[in-house]
């Protein structure tokens, strides 16, 4: 009995797939790893940016008191617009 060709290109079939497995498992592994490092980093740009948020608002309420501020706030873009606040009741 002879050793048939189709064994050989099954084996050889099965070898090319185990290698694409291997290939295809490296870049899975290595995406998940740089989608866990680029989270963290949306988790800390988040993070700063409702820090800023915050800041800016306690600025704009500190800004009510202390007119002195609103040139700060006008180079920032923060500074609240006052002509929409409602006009006092005439009696």
């Amino acid at each position: 009995m002879k050793n048939s060709p189709i064994t050989s290109i099954l084996l050889a079939v099965v070898a090319i797939s185990a290698v694409w497995s291997v290939i295809l498992c490296l870049q899975y592994v290595n995406n998940a790893r740089a989608i866990r490092q680029l989270q963290t980093q949306v988790a800390n740009i988040q993070y700063r940016q409702n820090a800023f948020q915050a800041l800016v608002g306690d600025v704009a309420e500190y800004g009510k008191t202390h007119p002195q501020i609103d040139p700060i706030l006008d180079s920032i873009g923060a500074k609240r617009n006052v002509s929409a606040s409602p006009a006092a009741p005439k009696k």
